[in-house]
């Protein structure tokens, strides 16, 4: 279970107990009142919830070692990437971190708490599709489920006018936004490190922009997130050595569908159409981008016909394996997805600033950069093919 020296273990040991020693200290009452009376509750969440899913991640690593929780790459040998058995249930640690974090802030806005309850449930149901694949249909139920019980506790998109006609409108592209960027972050969950990875970025962008908005719930949820991605990469991206654990379609949703669900809990802009659209469209735009491209080129191919074979498909035709087409690392690939997420967030940010032909320009740059990857990605598409 683990190729490290004997003096490595042993550091790698005593960090995890400093860690331990971390959590410890801040769950007792007089920390947190310390950071919360300094007005720092948001730096007390994303360190508790570091500090728990650090501790948890070898410990769910070692239980799904127990409980045979596996990813063995002999069960499809065609588009597996690691070389051995890899345990799955890392999810499981991440939500310990956020869970557990909130818990602890002790504070509940409205609908936080059933987005993380239903968050939690679709954990569990994509964690035991992790182990024993379980069907289109009852994934398809889950998925809408899910959606529907995160749009009743008030994760509704205001696109167009409440009434009549717009109610359903809103509700219909609520459902379509939160099944689509869950889906979509756990389609990009491919490459170590991947998911985890932007996942934190966008969680980093989120609480950037609820602390200018003065929402402080979006923040704390924002920071737990965060931080829990933040204290699960040592173990899931190690450059030049494999993941030791892996998100899982149970990690990768749970994340994807908090992500998507705070979105819609928040507002983004006061008086502002166009910043209000397209801040969460820069910020979630990898995410958006890579789902549209290749929802687009499966029809068009012809090797998805219905829904259901959208939900089923795998393929290698993702942003990650067209760039590690071109780039031959897996590192690299991710660095540069991260890197491609970070300038559209930053874009996000300074339009927030920019009056309407700054923002015009913004979102013509944004739109250029994705042009510039839509090339890179054909060219990776065509090396990958030879």
């Amino acid at each position: 279970m683990s190729s490290l020296p004997f003096s490595s273990r042993y550091v790698a040991w005593a960090l995890r107990l400093l860690v331990l020693l971390f959590v410890i200290v801040l769950l007792i009452p007089s920390v947190r009142q310390i950071f919360l009376a300094q007005g720092y509750r948001w730096l007390y969440v994303f360190a508790l919830s570091f500090g728990l899913t650090s501790v948890a991640t070898p410990i769910i690593r070692s239980l799904s070692y127990r409980i045979d929780a596996l990813d063995d790459p002999a069960d499809d040998e065609s588009r597996k990437i690691h070389d051995r058995p890899t345990p799955v249930l890392g999810g499981i640690a991440v939500w310990i971190g956020v869970a557990g974090a909130l818990a602890a802030n002790s504070v509940w806005p409205t609908g936080l708490g059933p987005v993380l309850a239903t968050a939690t449930i679709l954990l569990v149901f994509s964690a035991v599709d992790d182990v024993r694949t379980i069907g289109s249909w009852p994934k398809f139920s889950v998925f809408l489920i899910s959606a529907g019980l995160a749009v009743w506790a008030g994760a509704q998109a205001v696109i167009v006018a409440p009434g009549p006609i717009g109610t359903p409108i809103n509700i219909a592209l609520s459902f379509i936004w939160i099944v689509g960027i869950f889906n979509a972050l756990n389609f990009l969950d491919g490459m170590d490190g991947l998911a985890a990875g932007l996942a934190a970025l966008i969680a980093l962008f989120m609480g950037l922009v609820a602390l200018e908005t003065h929402q402080p719930a979006i923040g704390w949820a924002s920071a737990a997130i965060g931080g829990a991605c933040l204290g699960f990469l040592p173990f899931n991206f190690r450059p030049g050595r494999r993941a030791t654990i892996f998100l899982g379609d149970g990690g990768s949703n749970f994340l994807g569908f908090m992500l998507a669900s705070i979105a819609l809990l928040g507002f983004w802009a006061d008086a502002n159409p166009l910043v209000a659209i397209s801040n969460p469209l820069l910020i979630f735009a990898v995410l958006i981008y890579d789902m549209t491209y290749i929802t687009a080129a499966r029809i068009a191919s012809g090797k998805v016909r219905s829904f259901f074979e959208w939900i089923d498909y795998v393929g290698q035709d993702h942003l990650h394996h067209r760039i590690y087409a071109i780039l031959g690392s897996r590192t690299l690939t991710v660095v540069f997805i991260l890197l491609l997420g970070a300038c559209l967030g930053l874009a996000a940010l300074a339009l927030r600033a920019a009056d309407p032909r700054g923002a015009l320009l913004l979102l013509i740059q944004a739109v250029l950069i994705l042009l510039l990857v839509t090339i890179l990605e054909r060219r990776g598409n065509k090396l990958s093919a030879g």
